[in-house]
């Protein structure tokens, strides 16, 4: 599931790569029965949203029919996989594990022969190069010297093994009664029959015991018993193939078209194997274009468990305190405000626009949300019927669709509880996150109903826990590109989604596939105060931000809650993006032509910086304020609505695709590769030409021994520099990336053509291989935009008419037309010309600028040193701009070498004034902190104001020592401090006798993972921190370790990389008797035994 921790996904039927960290946390007894819970569910297990589920139409269309009955579920023979070219799971044969129906007369029991003649026990099965244990287990194996290995190490063990192996063929036993033979025709192996080899085993099964038992634990891939198919030829044709194979057709996914969910009622509901038998032959008929047995995927849930005078007109009890909304403080200036009163005002309150939240379901049933109900955006992915009805319980899991659907259009005036930002809007919901989450159940949800849905909300995504990269599959993919094509009647369906709440875990939104999408609207949080919410993600696909928690003494989200209730608890990401929805919901009500592009070009006009705090706010090329935390700002629903009523819908769309760059280059540790692409914008293909860009898309092929400790950079043409990727703490994958796309909106405006440069930094941790270093493989550009401006400073597009077209030089020039039939210069428009060359076009198709002599000629860009001006005219700015917004000196937006913008003036100069140093960098003027009257830098003041004193390179107050100035006057320091900078016992400069300085504060011992310093620089005693591979230590570096993290072994004062050491701590290993067996086979060089057994390996001997 999304986000709700469901079940894992990952490798195959070997042995997990991760495993040694898995097996070595295992007891012997979680090893034995570890099987059981990959099993077939007994019904009386199942949750009631999934005894509830019947194929009716299900999420295919609202007025599907019931095509009949799931039928019983039974286990069959596994299924092997392989890959298409493209990358896609397909299904292949393979041979069947078959159990022996008997022994020879001449053998003894449990015995038959092998491929060769030489006798094998029963329920060993080999197959190519496959050794299964599948023995029923009051059988024995062979004599030991048959195999050539000694068992008399594991026989200490047998008899737990036996008892608790005994008890589930027990139970398996009653569980099989009933269905009879039915079972062994199908020829099954289950994952508790494979898990159930007895202790006295030899060592090769102990070692298939360990390579199938532990796979559940692993992150495996759990295989259902529903697949994705494409066929040509229509319904009919997909019920005769369905038909033909076993196979029930519950109907079209979604709103693709030739793509069918197929379910076989006679294979495992939920495998670690992917599942084979007969009917994995339909891969071969003709019309079957594509197959893929669907896996759970793993989703998140995105929230966290933690003015203007009010209007009277709104009698819900949680009206006035909804502070995202209104202002009811008119004393103070009203900063928690989105303007959504002044979109109200204007009569804008959603009316005709349908929202639908995909999540785990909406109370339909809430007094809040029925009147705005709207069962056509509705259904149950997951119980395969129309009602999204959340599924109960007594933690009330299921309350977060819920919550987000009362965000966006809770029912105003009812007296209940309180107001969506679009209370008259359409609500719906489509229950998906309450079962398994597959690229099939993704794609019928975004794809659900798209011409009578406008807006699609989702506040879920991958695991956030900062060393996921997952994205959407190739079904949910291509319902993303249908919906922008083909949703709301070709206007294109509008997909908000929440950004992440992995902030806490150093994640990095830009490796969910989701948030870095072009066709989804990725929103961020910012808490009532403007600050940076502790969860936030940072990324450069955010498009723009709304409000939600911060710190827990911060306000939250009031909005509906399970049981009819209301809740003023709703936080994360997660209540965002359904407030993105409601202002979006607002605009299409102002303008219902907005495309899908033109809504994310009305959030980007309209949103502000305002009192949003990040230290990376920064002003593109193009003139749009962005930033890594918020994007464009946050939203302003008036701005929005006022905007829309005005719009012009933005030209066509066009994609330009770079060719790759593939010269490997090797990214060394403590380093930087940089490479320089330069970019035409395809100038030389008019139907994928891009001049002026919206989405930049950067695919990396990229390998390292560590992902987490890469950092990558983009930089405009412009100078417009994106960060692509942070260091992640947490990710230890060495998969690196693999044509992983990167997006950016940080370029939003700019120009395509010139040097683009990647810039890949690699900032080693002590816990990886040096040896091994990365290597950038290949990279690409993939830029999204427009030929022509895609607007003026006022949205409007510069009209000329046919009729009085007039030569580029003068509109009043009286000029004569020669006859001239040749081809026109490609920057003339389509009015023609008197002859080649740009300097005789009727009419420019983008610009044109004066030269020397007088002549006029059209570019497809103004030239350095000029700006547009109105007619699509380029004016020289300023004598000392490098670029400009008019032609006078305090019109610059950059300064040319030598000069330094003056930001509040916008004008060049040679000196920053007062108050303000060089930053020689950016050729900017930037201020100095404020009691500082010169510095060279922020807080590195060089001469002080009237009053102040400077104290290293700091200005303040001179006080006695043991006190400190608070802005007024001298106050005593904390007791702990002997000098201070500031109150409380994290403002120490030195500390008082018997205490320590530890990180900027005074204690009086060294916490965890610090150690104590006996002298220091100041001559003061203090504490410092480990290096960051130990969990205590007793002096600096990694080899002065005293213990480690978990999941680490100290080695002579270093802490490696391995897992917990279970050797001889658990009675069943019978005292070492098993590692004493892989030490005797020479066994232990193997990694996962060298773990297991880490301390006999050792020994020597």
């Amino acid at each position: 599931m999304w986000e709700r921790r469901g079940v894992e996904g990952g490798g195959g039927s070997h042995l997990c790569r991760a495993g040694a960290a898995a097996i070595a946390t295992l007891t012997p007894r979680a090893l034995l029965g570890a099987g059981e819970s990959a099993g077939s569910q007994p019904a009386s297990a199942r949750s009631p949203g999934q005894q509830r589920g019947r194929p009716a139409a299900g999420c295919t269309a609202p007025a599907g029919r019931l095509r009949r009955s799931w039928g019983p579920r039974k286990e069959q023979e596994a299924v092997g996989e392989s890959r298409s070219p493209a990358g896609e799971t397909q299904l292949r044969r393979a041979p069947a594990l078959r159990r022996s129906r008997g022994a020879p007369a001449d053998r003894p029991a449990g015995w038959r022969a092998g491929s060769s003649g030489s006798p094998q026990p029963q329920g060993w099965s080999r197959s190519r190069r496959e050794v299964r244990c599948f023995a029923p287990c009051r059988r024995s194996p062979p004599p030991a010297d048959r195999l050539g290995l000694r068992a008399a190490g594991l026989r200490a063990g047998a008899a737990q093994a036996e008892v608790s192996c005994a008890r589930r063929s027990a139970r398996r036993a009653s569980e099989r009664a009933s269905e009879g033979e039915r079972q062994r025709g199908a020829g099954t192996m289950g994952w508790g029959n494979l898990c159930c080899c007895p202790g006295r085993l030899d060592l090769l099964c102990v070692l298939a015991l360990l390579g199938g038992c532990l796979l559940p634990v692993c992150r495996t891939r759990v295989y259902t018993n529903h697949w994705a198919v494409k066929i040509s030829g229509g319904f009919a044709e997909a019920d005769r193939i369905a038909s033909k194979y076993g196979f029930l057709n519950i109907g079209q996914i979604g709103a693709l078209k030739d793509y069918y969910h197929f379910y076989h009622s006679r294979t495992i509901k939920r495998s670690v194997l992917s599942s084979r038998g007969t009917h994995s032959f339909i891969s071969m008929e003709p019309k079957v274009e594509w197959i893929q047995q669907q896996v759970v995927k793993k989703r998140t849930k995105r929230d966290y468990d933690l003015n203007r005078a009010q209007s009277t007109y709104f009698n819900d009890p949680k009206w006035p305190s909804m502070w995202y909304m209104h202002c009811s403080d008119n004393t103070h200036p009203c900063q928690s405000d989105m303007n959504i009163e002044g979109a109200w005002k204007r009569g804008y309150t959603g009316k005709n626009i349908v929202v639908t939240i995909l999540d785990d379901g909406i109370e339909r049933t809430h007094p809040d949300l029925m009147q705005n109900y709207d069962a056509l955006a509705s259904c149950d992915v997951n119980g395969n019927d129309l009602d999204p009805m959340p599924r109960y319980d007594a933690s009330n899991e299921n309350k977060h669709g819920t919550r987000c659907a009362g965000e966006v259009a809770a029912a105003a005036n009812n007296s209940h509880c309180t107001v969506g930002i679009a209370f008259n809007a359409k609500i719906g919901g489509v229950r998906m996150l309450d079962g398994d989450v597959t690229d099939m159940v993704e794609a019928k949800s975004v794809s659900y109903n798209p011409q009578h849905v406008h807006i699609y909300s989702a506040s879920w995504g991958p695991d956030d826990d900062g060393k996921t990269v997952d994205g959407p599959a190739p079904l949910t993919r291509q319902a993303f590109e249908n919906g922008v094509r083909m949703g709301r009647r070709g206007l294109g369906s509008v997909f908000v989604w929440a950004s992440g709440n992995g902030g806490r875990s150093k994640d990095h939104c830009s490796c969910d596939g989701y948030t870095n999408s072009i066709y989804t609207i990725s929103i961020s949080s910012t808490a009532e105060s403007g600050k940076k919410p502790w969860y936030l993600e940072e990324c450069s696909s955010t498009l723009a931000t709304t409000y939600s928690s911060g710190e827990s003494y911060d306000k939250k989200i009031i909005t509906t809650d399970l049981r009819q209730r209301c809740t003023d608890n709703h936080t994360g990401t997660s209540a965002s993006a359904p407030m993105a929805a409601g202002i979006i919901a607002l605009a299409l009500e102002a303008n219902p032509f907005l495309t899908w592009r033109d809504v994310q070009h009305v959030i980007v006009r309209t949103s502000r910086a305002g009192h949003l705090n990040a230290n990376d706010w920064k002003t593109n090329a193009a003139g749009f304020k962005v930033s890594h935390l918020y994007g464009f700002g946050l939203m302003d629903a008036e701005a929005m609505v006022m905007e829309a009523e005005k719009w012009t819908t933005v030209p066509q769309q066009h994609v330009c695709v770079e060719s790759t760059d593939r010269h490997i280059k090797t990214i060394r540790p403590n380093s930087a590769v940089r490479s320089i692409y330069k970019a035409s914008g395809c100038s030389d293909n008019p139907n994928h030409h891009v001049n002026y860009l919206e989405h930049v898309v950067v695919r990396i092929t990229i390998t390292h021994p560590r992902r987490g400790d890469l950092a990558i950079y983009l930089t405009s043409p412009s100078g417009t520099r994106s960060q692509l990727l942070a260091n992640r703490l947490f990710d230890h994958s060495m998969e690196g990336f693999k044509n992983w796309e990167f997006m950016t909106i940080h370029c939003w405006g700019e120009r395509a053509a010139g040097d683009w440069i990647l810039e890949v930094y690699d900032t080693p941790s002590q816990l990886r291989n040096f040896k091994t270093p990365g290597k950038l493989k290949e990279w690409s550009l993939v830029l999204y935009g427009t030929s022509v401006q895609p607007y003026s400073p006022t949205n409007e597009f510069p009209k000329v008419e046919r009729s009085r077209y007039s030569r580029v030089e003068d509109p009043t020039d009286d000029y004569g037309t020669e006859d001239y039939a040749g081809p026109c210069d490609a920057e003339c428009s389509e009015v023609g010309c008197d002859g080649p060359g740009p300097d005789h076009c009727n009419d420019c198709l983008h610009y044109y600028y004066k030269l020397k002599n007088n002549t006029r000629i059209c570019v497809s860009s103004c030239p350095p040193g000029h700006y547009h001006a109105d007619k699509k005219r380029c004016r020289k700015c300023a004598p000392n701009c490098e670029s400009c917004f008019g032609s006078h000196g305090d019109q610059c937006i950059s300064c040319k070498y030598g000069y330094f913008l003056n930001e509040d003036t916008s004008s060049c100069v040679t000196h920053c004034p007062d108050g303000s140093y060089q930053d020689t960098k950016k050729n900017l003027c930037r201020k100095c902190s404020e009691n500082c009257k010169t510095c060279t830098e922020l807080h590195n003041c060089t001469e002080c104001r009237d009053g102040l004193s400077l104290q290293g390179s700091r200005c303040s107050v001179t006080c006695e020592d043991g006190q400190y100035f608070n802005g007024q006057d001298c106050q005593p320091c904390h007791r702990f401090c002997a000098t201070c900078a500031g109150a409380g016992a994290d403002g120490c400069i030195k500390c008082t006798e018997g205490y320590f300085m530890e990180d900027g504060r005074c204690v009086q011992s060294c916490s965890i993972s610090y150690y104590f310093e006996h002298s220091s620089e100041n001559g003061y005693k203090s504490c410092k921190k480990c290096d960051t591979s130990c969990l205590t230590c007793n002096g600096p570096g990694f080899k002065n370790c005293t213990s480690c993290p978990s999941g680490y072994l100290l080695d002579l004062g270093t802490c490696q990389m391995g897992a917990i050491c279970k050797d001889a701590t658990e009675e069943s290993w019978a005292e070492g008797g098993f590692c004493m067996l892989v030490k005797k086979n020479n066994l232990c060089q193997r990694k996962v035994l060298q773990q297991l057994c880490c301390k006999t390996c050792t020994f020597q001997g």
